[in-house]
């Protein structure tokens, strides 16, 4: 299946972008604004992981709260 960057809801984009600076800012990334491709793969995937780690605990708490 090939991958696609479409945002399904182009809306977020914004709150997204200010998620990412928060979950870097609390592992000790320091992230630019703008280009970031100096950034380590470890440390992308770092951001990347605790943003996933943050969403699917926000949405199972939305899920009890039900």
């Amino acid at each position: 299946m090939a991958r696609s960057s479409k945002k399904v809801v182009p809306e977020a984009k914004d709150s997204l972008d200010r998620f990412k600076y928060e979950v870097a800012s609390e592992v000790g990334v320091n992230l630019k604004n703008g280009y970031n491709g100096d950034l380590s793969s470890k440390d992308a995937g770092r951001i990347g992981g605790n943003m996933v780690r943050k969403l699917i605990e926000q949405a199972e708490n939305q899920m009890l709260n039900k």
